[in-house]
């Protein structure tokens, strides 16, 4: 048998269809709600140890840098003090003043160098020593978020053990569904519930206003929405109106409600006003 094409369907049988895949993902969203802000807690551990990994990356980096900075340093230390020796042994075979100068600032120079070496070795090494703080300071807070993160997804893996299977099936519903509706329709209808608050994207008549922002309807658009000829959305909020009784819902005449109150107002009050007359013999 051929699929029913869903631009063919009678507009309450789209509207049947659409509330029935509403009822279906509250159903899921209810399932997800019982998880509260654990995935959102866990993700924002996800994130953090993310970062702090990014964190300690860089700073073992640079430590490294400053390492081959120190070697880098020592090696010109050693050919420096190699060219002051050198300097110093060709000063026993100077000729003239000019030749022991040249000597004598190549030998000042190398000594500068090698000082100016030192100190640029004492300061890698003293940044060295705040890098590898630091790096201890977050593999320490890392360590913490990791603990807690296994906690969370612990807590996070037990409820939803509890509720997979039930939202498994809610899941294979709603692709049922998805697949009976009008493309255009599903992607207004997945547009409006995404923008509200609630998650509801088609709501019944509630005591002559909206079931989702609770705005009164008017008698005429009520009438329309009855009907069922054309899908109607609700002009304050944007959802789609459904009528109760093609939503399947059972809703007590609020007429009924008030007429049997008032009724029971009165006859309180004769009663009173009775008991309150005066007889006769007490005039």
């Amino acid at each position: 048998m051929a699929k029913k094409d869903p631009t063919d369907m009678p507009v309450e049988e789209r509207l049947k269809t659409l509330y029935q895949l509403q009822t279906t993902l509250s159903g899921i969203d209810e399932k997800r709600a019982l998880r509260g802000e654990l995935p959102l807690e866990v993700q924002d551990l996800e994130d953090e140890i993310a970062g702090l990994t990014t964190r300690i990356d860089k700073i073992q980096s640079d430590i490294k840098e400053y390492e081959v900075a120190i070697s880098q340093k020592k090696g010109e230390i050693e050919t420096a003090k190699a060219s002051v020796e050198r300097y110093k042994n060709q000063l026993n075979d100077v000729k003239n003043n000019r030749e022991y100068d040249t000597l004598t600032k190549e030998i000042e120079f190398q000594s500068l160098e090698i000082e100016l070496c030192n100190k640029k070795i004492k300061e890698a090494q003293f940044r060295i020593e705040e890098k590898q703080e630091e790096l201890a300071k977050n593999q320490e807070i890392i360590q913490d978020r990791q603990q807690a993160l296994e906690v969370k997804k612990g807590e996070l893996d037990e409820i939803m053990e509890e509720t997979r299977a039930e939202e498994d099936k809610l899941k294979a519903k709603v692709k049922d569904l998805e697949a009976k509706i009008e493309p255009r329709l599903l992607t207004s209808f997945k547009r409006i519930r995404k923008n509200a608050r609630n998650g509801l994207g088609i709501v019944y008549v509630q005591r002559d206003a909206c079931g989702g922002c609770f705005n009164k309807i008017p008698p005429q658009r009520q009438l329309d929405i009855k009907m069922h000829k054309k899908i109607i959305v609700c002009e304050y909020c944007g959802r789609i109106m459904i009528d109760p009784e093609l939503a399947g819902v059972k809703i007590t005449p609020t007429g009924v409600e008030e007429k049997k109150t008032r009724k029971r107002a009165i006859r309180k009050t004769t009663k009173k006003a009775a008991e309150d007359t005066p007889t006769p013999e007490e005039a």
